[in-house]
């Protein structure tokens, strides 16, 4: 027996709203359509597959054993004609990123990247939440973790290491600082992620800090660091290159390498298509080239 696709895509739309106007609205044709459809395909099947009372509709015993099969079956047949629209080198390929890893570490070398790929079409998504690839169109991201994230191919990219930075003028106020339990004596900047605590564990320091105004992003508390309110305990990626301009001086010559990394991740699908690889081959190159801190600690 032969199924017309048309029929399944109708009885789908009609049964996940339980409503045949919505579901012809949503397939774009009337409900007259839509009526037309689902009953040609009970007549097939032999059996109800909706309880009709007045506006009222249900499914029927035989309608819920049915809707999970072509649910699945949709969504292959979607994935499958959208692997073979984005499966070539060109066209857009859309990357989902942390801001702040956006923003500090990667839009600085982009200009690298496009001296050699100069019609590449890449659109980076700034977003602190992780992106579902089942549901966009992304075709990869960089994420900020342990590298533990299921349904996707990872690669580490970047280790980062956690350093504290005051602007020059406030260093040279407050004097040397020689360890880290010199900097419980001067305002530290709070961050959302609470970096000071593990800090000070990882250095064994305990005890009372004095704590400055509390940011709820990264880059926000490495300018304010910039301009002097305080100590910032930052990520080294977000602040290399104001360590190197000037702008930010390390307080201390210590790091304490991060739990976390950043890595290259993408469906499966996804993962060796030739313009994914490009930018994921690029992206690693950078990385290795990018120096970690020097550290007496």
């Amino acid at each position: 027996m032969r199924t017309p696709l048309n029929a399944l895509r109708t009885f789908e739309a009609v049964a996940t709203r339980l409503s045949f106007t919505k579901g012809a609205e949503a397939l774009n044709v009337s409900p007259a359509a839509v009526s037309s459809q689902i009953r040609a395909l009970e007549e097939q099947l032999g059996q109800p597959l909706f309880h009709r009372q007045g506006r009222h509709v249900s499914l029927t015993d035989a309608g819920k054993a049915l809707l999970p099969g072509v649910k699945r079956g949709l969504a292959e047949i979607r994935h499958a004609v959208q692997t073979l629209q984005t499966n070539r080198a060109g066209g857009v390929l859309r990357v989902s990123l942390i801001p702040s890893f956006l923003q500090k570490w990667l839009t600085p070398q982009l200009a690298d990247f496009y001296r050699t790929e100069r019609s590449f079409d890449l659109r980076l998504n700034a977003d602190v939440h992780l992106v579902n690839f089942s549901d966009s169109n992304f075709h990869a991201a960089i994420r900020f973790g342990r590298g533990d994230w299921p349904d996707v191919r990872i690669s580490k990219v970047l280790d980062e290491w956690i350093v504290p930075v005051c602007s020059p003028a406030l260093l040279r106020r407050i004097g040397p600082l020689e360890t880290a339990e010199d900097l419980k004596k001067h305002h530290l900047l709070q961050g959302e992620d609470e970096l000071w605590d593990a800090w000070f564990n990882a250095l064994g320091g305990k005890g009372e800090r004095r704590a400055g105004p509390r940011f709820d992003d990264s880059v926000s508390v490495a300018i304010a660091a910039e301009q002097g309110l305080g100590i910032a305990l930052v990520r080294w990626s977000l602040v290399s290159e104001e360590l190197s301009s000037g702008r930010l001086v390390r307080c201390l010559p210590l790091a304490v390498k991060s739990e976390f990394a950043y890595y290259f991740v993408a469906p499966e699908h996804y993962y060796d298509l030739p313009k994914v690889a490009v930018f994921r081959e690029w992206i690693e190159s950078r990385a290795q080239a990018f120096k970690p801190p020097a550290t007496d600690g």
